[in-house]
């Protein structure tokens, strides 16, 4: 495994000679590429897909389409037309003796990434380490082994063709030996980055010996308070919760206040016969079919769902609601529903999480729908980035002093 940190390491310093513009026409020509090759992708990926049933909810973030091939290579696209997050000036100033300083921006060096079964990371993951002058190694779960060869293959012919060296990007094998030996890899990667469920981050978290920044896990909440909008609150309730279950911004406890119990049938009405729903008493005395649940059941409410399954949670104050988001939250994404000014400034001032919003779903929690092109993952963490991790989080910065002959005493 030395063999591949070391020629991806070596091939990352061929990067710092390439301009911006170089970057931005091989990630076009990979964009192009993901077109013209969809049927070539799309049949590696049903290679996986077969090997997965239907009601995982995991198929889900398996799954490729003609749809999302092209949403892929847009996204490529927009990364290509950033500007560069290199170089980038962030403080500069000159000390009493005429030493000039400058802080700048540069690439981490190589950056591993482990993730699950999501084949479009490696797509990501390629275009926001290569626009921001990055190497990285991947490390993809055993589920989309057949597409993540599939997608470096496509990659590393056009890096080929382009002139630039393939080793910028590597791929390890799916093992677990694999994955012990990128954690540590130290002299080879400079940070990693887990995307993907709890037991994996903590996984990663508990036994690297290289830098990491947690992403991915989401216990994510959504409170609808006395002063909630019906009709707004049923269409964030239900784009939060059922437009894509498996990912980490889906919506997994919906607090409700006593109040408005009574339009609970109402409000999840877009969702029913889709959705099941885990209540406390208060909550499923209002619905039809509701399966029971202690209110401190933490196996329901602090559970990260993946599937159309939704927690129900009823408080009778903003503050019984901001409790509970502190006990149970992740820190990723949560969410308000009110006309109230005076709470929704309360409610964004007191959570503690990466993304706060007020009537608006967490499903916007993602880089490219923040203008940012693309994600590597949503960090949670609160030291170094924190929420989408797009092209300057992809960055750190060295100090460039500039004297003349001055000598210290």
């Amino acid at each position: 495994m030395n063999k591949i940190f070391q020629i991806t390491k070596d091939a990352g310093y061929t990067l710092s000679g390439m301009s911006d513009e170089q970057r931005n026409t091989v990630l076009n020509r990979v964009a192009d590429a993901i077109v013209a090759n969809a049927s070539m992708l799309l049949e590696a990926n049903g290679r996986d897909l077969e090997r997965m049933e239907q009601d995982n909810p995991l198929y889900d973030r398996l799954q490729l389409t003609q749809s999302r091939l092209e949403n892929i290579a847009a996204d490529m696209r927009n990364v290509a037309r950033l500007g560069s997050p290199l170089g980038k000036i962030t403080n500069a100033h000159t000390l009493e003796n005429g030493l000039f300083l400058r802080r700048v921006s540069v690439p981490f060096g190589v950056i591993g990434v482990i993730y699950e079964a999501r084949p479009n990371v490696s797509f990501d993951v390629f275009s926001l380490c290569f626009k921001s002058g990055n190497a990285c190694i991947l490390k993809g779960g055993k589920d989309a082994e057949c597409s993540n060869q599939a997608i470096i293959s496509l990659i590393k012919q056009v890096l080929a063709d382009e002139g630039v060296n393939p080793d910028v990007v590597n791929m390890l094998p799916v093992t677990h030996e694999a994955t012990a030996e990128m954690l540590n890899a130290v002299g080879y990667i400079d940070l990693c980055i887990p995307r993907g469920g709890k037991k994996l981050i903590e996984f990663v978290r508990d036994n690297a010996r290289v830098p990491v920044i947690e992403t991915g896990a989401g216990v994510v909440h959504t409170y609808f308070d006395k002063d909630g909008d019906l009709e707004k609150g049923k269409a964030i309730i239900d784009n939060a919760k059922t437009r894509r279950v498996s990912v980490c911004n889906a919506l997994d406890c919906l607090l409700v206040h006593s109040s408005r119990l009574d339009d609970l049938k109402e409000l999840l009405s877009p969702m029913m016969g889709r959705v099941h729903f885990y209540a406390d008493s208060r909550a499923a005395a209002h619905l039809n079919s509701a399966i029971l649940c202690d209110d401190d059941d933490s196996s329901v409410y602090g559970r990260e769902w993946m599937d159309y399954k939704l927690s129900i949670k009823t408080v009778d104050s903003v503050d019984d609601a901001l409790a509970h988001i502190r006990h149970y939250s992740s820190g990723h994404s949560e969410a308000i529903i009110t006309e109230s000014k005076e709470t929704a400034e309360k409610f964004q001032q007191q959570v503690d999480a990466a993304c706060v919003y007020v009537n608006a779903p967490t499903s916007f929690t993602d880089g490219a729908q923040f203008g940012l092109g693309a994600e590597i993952g949503i960090s949670t963490q609160k030291l170094g980035p924190r929420g989408p991790m797009a092209l300057m989080e992809m960055t750190t910065y060295k100090w460039l002093i500039d004297g003349n002959g001055q000598t210290r005493a």
